[in-house]
């Protein structure tokens, strides 16, 4: 395992001394939270539990607020689905489509409505706080929080979603992490490629629950489907306490780190389709880590303004060791044929920002209105850094590239909803983003440095109608970005005057429950005006703002208890268009994308069913998973094609799984589990980069959990 700060190698980064003992940190909580746990209540403060930032609610009928689609992943659903990840989390969520390139998914390929799963134009936060490395500076992908320390998840979309941008053409996801509990709980699990987990919570609090504490500690090590082997440690302390009666703070420190035997490659045709069960790349190494601490206060002013600010900062690295090869010796034997020479290709990201919301109860125009003006300032950097190295010395080597982007935001945000009458109500928002890029490689001597400056403005509006005590309509439009990236906005260091992926997104619905039954269907489309095209492809058309892009379909939800303890869960999303509108041509005139070709990684249908069955201390799940076929690259090739550059392309088949899930619970205190994934052992093709991403078999768990 490879903790911070890490030595005997040339990395990207020395960290600063705000967060370069996690050790420290660590002890001063911990010591905090014994103290909590020791002195008596100084306040008279009602129990709550620690403030974080929540973007959907945890009241009853705050989803019905929100004027767009919304899910929730409850902890109970959590608990039946047993999920390795957060992404197998996310994937019976409506308008949701994952590429599932291993079990363990450190690296985040998660699809909303149509983007790609291979893109990163979806917000995802973590209790509020952006969890991708850098929101503006690039590499989105590089971290995916732990689903063991998680409590539940919020999925939004619609004009809503604006109140947290950028990048939330998508939407939003919001995953939330677990509350400090009063005592100890220790839950282990183990099951195929060798795999092993162990999860400890502690928790403890005053009398009167005014201070708490609580301390989540993960332990995860496989040898992997494939032999694509991990090991990683996850930890996160809590802590909080009431400042009189009427204001309270909360920290949350986290500590991740993870070493992986992954890699871009993959299999070869042929290798696929006779089976072949090894690593193709048993050298490349994946090793990265985040470190955290976000701050927390709320302040409820009054009965009619609540103030609510977070201070976040976060330190993220990214080390990618991975052999070069032979190409036309590798496209000769049909396995990858491996150099004596690697490239570290390591990364290394620091953030601090401060986001502060008001929230107001007020009269306007004589009607009941809410409100919420906020504020968000951000600071982003990235250290690049490239290291040439050889199978003897596979860890240090000559700098080849050492670079430095960083990033700079200002957030403004107002939001009133407007209660019209006792069943309708109008939900107005404006955001505006305004944010500077730099780039600077540190080799050169002269001529060094580049910068760019851009503004957004962002207005949406929604509405909710109560069509009677069991149906509610909902509708907003919005206008949503995503900004060009360091590397592609100042490419070459250069101010590649690219604007931002801009899309108008309209959406409605309806939504609701009779008796057993509940239900939301809705209607999408998000019409690009604009996207970038990555500085990795084609030279000569790096420098080039995209085209326009359309996106629509329609995503669904249903669950029905059935009665004699079965209910069925379901969830479907077609998406007929995702399409390029308008060719796209290279420097030469050539077309690169033809008009009316498929967006890369967008299946047509994506449809989840569960059929769930409880009886005294047994619940157990049977899912059904389906994902359509996809295209892997702008051309729409079909026959999957082994290119001698070492990159495949061609159309993935559909797939279909079925995982069965079961939890007794011997006592309140214990309980055992065990599931199966793809229980049919069906054999399919997650993704293609260079070579096949083979999914991951049929693979069985069990689990044991105790508190005490």
């Amino acid at each position: 395992m490879h903790h911070f700060p890490r030595s005997g190698a040339i990395t990207s980064h020395s960290l600063p001394a705000s967060l370069r003992n996690p050790l420290a940190v660590g002890i001063a909580l911990v010591f905090a939270g014994s103290l909590i746990t020791a002195v008596p209540a100084i306040a008279q403060a009602e129990t709550k539990t620690l403030p974080k930032v929540v973007v959907v609610g945890t009241e009853e009928g705050d989803a019905e607020r929100q004027p767009g689609a919304v899910a929730i992943v409850t902890e109970e659903e959590l608990q039946i689905r047993q999920p390795r990840s957060t992404e197998e989390a996310l994937r019976a969520v409506p308008g949701v489509a994952i590429k599932p390139e291993e079990e363990s998914a450190i690296v985040a390929n998660i699809g909303i409505r149509g983007l790609s799963s291979a893109d990163y134009k979806t917000l995802i936060l973590e209790d509020g706080v952006p969890i991708a490395p850098g929101l503006f500076v690039g590499n989105g992908r590089y971290y995916n929080p732990r689903i063991q320390r998680m409590e539940s998840i919020e999925v939004l979309k619609g004009a809503a979603s604006l109140r947290y941008g950028p990048s939330t053409i998508g939407g939003v996801i919001n995953y939330i992490t677990k509350q400090p509990e009063d005592g100890v709980q220790v839950e282990a699990r183990a099951g195929s490629f060798n795999s092993r987990e162990a999860t400890l919570e502690v928790g403890g609090s005053t009398p009167s629950q005014e201070a708490q504490f609580g301390a989540f500690i993960t332990h995860a090590s496989s040898d992997g489907f494939m032999d694509k082997g991990y090991d990683m440690t996850d930890v996160m302390i809590k802590t909080g306490l009431a400042l009189g009666d009427n204001q309270w703070l909360s920290v949350k420190f986290s500590d991740y780190d993870s070493e992986a035997n992954i890699s871009y490659r993959g299999l070869f045709l042929q290798e696929f389709k006779d089976g072949a069960d090894y690593n193709p790349a048993p050298d490349d190494y994946f090793i990265s880590g985040r470190r955290a601490l976000d701050i927390n206060h709320e302040w409820d002013i009054n009965a009619t303004a609540k103030l609510s600010t977070l201070v976040f900062g976060s330190e993220t690295y990214r080390d990618y060791w991975r052999y070069n090869t032979n190409n036309a010796a590798s496209a000769a034997a049909g396995q990858w044929v491996y150099l004596d020479t690697l490239n570290g290709n390591n990364r290394s990201f620091d953030r601090f920002g401060v986001d502060s919301r008001l929230k107001l109860q007020h009269q306007l125009f004589g009607i009941a209105n809410e409100a919420e003006i906020g504020v968000r300032v951000m600071s982003e950097s990235m250290d690049d850094v490239t290291i040439a190295a050889t199978r003897a010395t596979p860890r240090t080597g000559t700098i080849s590239k050492d670079a430095v982007e960083s990033a700079d935001s200002l957030a403004l945000y107002l939001q009133n909803r407007f209660v019209v009458t006792d069943r309708l109500a109008v939900t107005a928002g404006l955001r505006t983003e305004s944010y500077e890029q730099s780039s600077k490689n540190k080799r050169a001597a002269t001529n060094n440095e580049a910068d760019s400056s851009n503004t957004e403005v962002l207005p949406g509006i929604g509405a909710t109608y109560q069509i009677n005590t069991g149906l509610q309509a909902f509708a907003s439009v919005y206008k949503a970005f995503s900004p060009a990236l360091n590397g592609d906005a100042l490419n070459g260091l250069q101010d590649q005057k690219l604007d931002a992926e801009r899309s108008i997104n309209i959406e409605t619905g309806v939504r609701g429950a009779a008796d057993k039954l509940s239900y939301e269907l809705t209607f999408f489309r998000m019409d690009f005006d604009n996207q970038i095209i990555p500085a990795n492809s084609n030279s000569q058309f790096q420098r080039t703002n995209g085209g326009e892009t359309l996106h629509q379909g329609l995503e669904a939800a249903l669950a029905w208890e059935l009665g004699g303890g079965f209910t069925v869960k379901s969830s479907a999303t077609y998406i007929p268009d995702a399409e390029f509108v308008g060719a796209r041509r290279d420097a030469n005139g050539n077309i690169t994308t033809p008009d009316g070709n498929r967006v890369t990684y967008v299946p047509e249908w994506v449809t989840n069913l569960s059929l769930e069955y409880k009886t005294g201390k047994l619940r157990t799940a049977l899912a059904l998973h389906h994902t359509g076929e996809q295209y892997t690259d702008v051309l729409n090739t079909k026959p999957i094609t082994e290119s001698t550059s070492g990159f495949f392309t061609g159309q993935i088949d559909s797939y279909t799984l079925l995982d069965l899930n079961a939890i007794y619970e011997l006592t309140k205190d214990l309980s055992f589990s065990a599931s199966a994934k793809n229980l049919t052992d069906e054999r399919y093709i997650a993704s293609l980069r260079q070579g096949i991403y083979v999914g991951t078999e049929r693979s069985l768990d069990v689990g044991v959990k105790f508190k005490f």
